[in-house]
């Protein structure tokens, strides 16, 4: 908190000197003056931002910015450049909730994974060791391929809860899906159903306040995320709450990458058709899934009910793969999604399928693509034809050179807007969840992804990949290097904001 406010305070201060230097008539010694405060503060920041030890290109990027835009390049490091993801935004989440998955962890007994190949071990082994949270043998999933499938599926599980729905939400609409499911939630919490809904600040800015005001008074227990007029002076505003999270009764959970609002069901027609994947679990590992939205709820109301919750008896089932389900974002390990996708993607011997409306890899992801694909292992990348951002659609093509030369295939989905985030390595090993593959989602965002291994859902992903290629145009390298000198061009300036795309 101190360091925040010593902060904005140097903001001020170099505002008032370069005021004080172009705008008044003061003693030329008084201006040397303020220069001299105003190069102090610069040199300072420098010398913190070289303390970092980022990369020597992100470090050589913010200086440059820092020495050559006053005071609007200060603006710009901090609320871009110095995200403080090893410093103390979070630390205090950060460290309750580790404290926290300890005692859980701790009084679990291990799973038995010796029916699992070697390579899928291999990567049980490494998600154990970075994740806090706890692998699962005893659970089922079912794979919900669009909005339609998803949102029929939730409505109906809703309205057979009996005592308590939890949900988490980026994006919830007031429009005529997001009425729907509140109504469903308004009419079970006067039911006597406990009711807790969290949604993101900015994501869901959109959401009506009569709507929140609405659910209050019919007893909904709702909460947004980091509110927007605390964040921009704390710097806590470029964090989101990505997670996509719904537990009913503490027997059913939904996750993947589906927000609530008419647009997931194909019915915006600024996207049209919306190709998505979302997925219901049952089982032990729902637990997992409740106690990330729990410690979500702590955090934001200041409210201990992580012991209301104990997990509930799983009773043996048919052994069905096993289920790991991951959070990541400033709350958890730095850049944990991102250790995880890279260790998906080393660990294939025959085939890497990755679908991902952002394609924004970072540098030992696209080493590992490069590598396999000159392995000979199948690569293939699937994103949509249109993004939903100039920068996010630029930057994403600016990396398909590298690939393309070294074989990795390449497909443009043009059935509609392709929003599904899932990884298939092998054909038995998958993540889906809210993670894109994009430096957003592994440093900024709080997400959740449900690694998959051995699962006999991870077969319905493959199929839906396979029809989804027939649906999409694969880019040929001859063509893409034809492309013109203005698309190069947005490409290169798109790229420069990859670190926070």
């Amino acid at each position: 908190m101190k360091k925040r406010r010593i902060e904005f305070m140097f903001v001020l201060i170099l505002l008032f000197c370069l005021y004080a230097v172009f705008f008044t008539d003061i003693d030329l010694m008084w201006k040397w003056f303020y220069i001299a405060v105003y190069g102090v503060i610069i040199l300072v920041s420098l010398y913190s931002l070289m303390l970092e030890n980022r990369s020597p290109q992100f470090s050589l990027l913010w200086m440059y910015v820092l020495l050559f835009v006053p005071v609007i390049g200060y603006f710009f490091y901090l609320y871009s450049g110095q995200l403080y993801l090893k410093g103390y935004l979070f630390k205090s989440k950060r460290k309750y909730d580790r404290e926290e998955w300890k005692k859980i962890v701790k009084d679990e007994e291990s799973p038995d994974l010796s029916f699992l190949d070697d390579h899928q071990q291999a990567f049980t082994k490494f998600s154990s060791k970075v994740a806090d949270t706890k692998l699962s043998t005893k659970s089922d999933t079912f794979i919900l391929r669009n909005g339609q499938e998803t949102f029929t599926k939730i409505k109906e599980k809703l309205k057979e809860a009996k005592r308590y729905i939890h949900m988490e939400y980026y994006i919830f609409r007031s429009d005529r899906l997001g009425k729907e499911i509140m109504q469903i939630l308004i009419e079970k919490a006067e039911s006597g159903v406990e009711v807790l809904f969290i949604f993101d600040a900015m994501g869901s800015m959109t959401f009506a306040g009569e709507d929140f005001e609405k659910l209050k008074k019919a007893g909904v227990q709702v909460e947004p995320f980091l509110p927007l007029k605390y964040g921009f002076f704390n710097q806590k505003f470029n964090f989101r709450n990505h997670r996509k999270i719904i537990v009913i009764d503490g027997e059913i959970g939904f996750v993947g990458g589906l927000n609530i609002g008419v647009e997931y069901l194909g019915e915006d027609p600024d996207f049209g058709f919306w190709r998505d994947t979302h997925m219901m679990m049952t089982g032990e590992a729902v637990h997992t899934l409740h106690t990330i939205f729990l410690l979500d709820w702590e955090y934001t109301r200041r409210d201990m009910v992580l012991e209301k919750y104990p997990p509930q008896f799983c009773e043996s089932r048919e052994l069905n793969g096993a289920v790991h389900v991951v959070a990541s974002g400033p709350d958890t390990q730095l850049d944990i999604m991102g250790d995880l996708y890279y260790s998906l993607i080393s660990s294939a011997t025959k085939s890497i399928w990755i679908a991902t409306p952002y394609f924004v890899p970072n540098e030992s992801i696209r080493t590992a693509l490069r590598v396999a694909a000159k392995k000979g292992i199948e690569v293939r990348i699937m994103v949509p034809e249109e993004n939903d951002g100039f920068l996010t659609q630029y930057a994403t093509m600016s990396y398909f050179p590298e690939l393309l030369r070294c074989g990795v295939e390449i497909y443009s989905y043009q059935k509609g807007f392709l929003h599904q985030k899932i990884v298939i390595i092998d054909g038995n090993i998958a993540s889906i969840g809210t993670a894109n593959m994009d430096m957003r989602s592994f440093h900024l965002n709080f997400e959740v992804n449900v690694f998959l291994i051995g699962c006999n859902s991870i077969r319905d992903l493959v199929a839906h990949y396979e029809d989804d290629i027939l649906d999409s145009e694969k880019i040929g390298a001859v063509d893409f290097y034809k492309r013109g000198l203005i698309k190069r061009t947005k490409e290169s300036f798109a790229r420069l904001f990859s670190g926070i795309l």
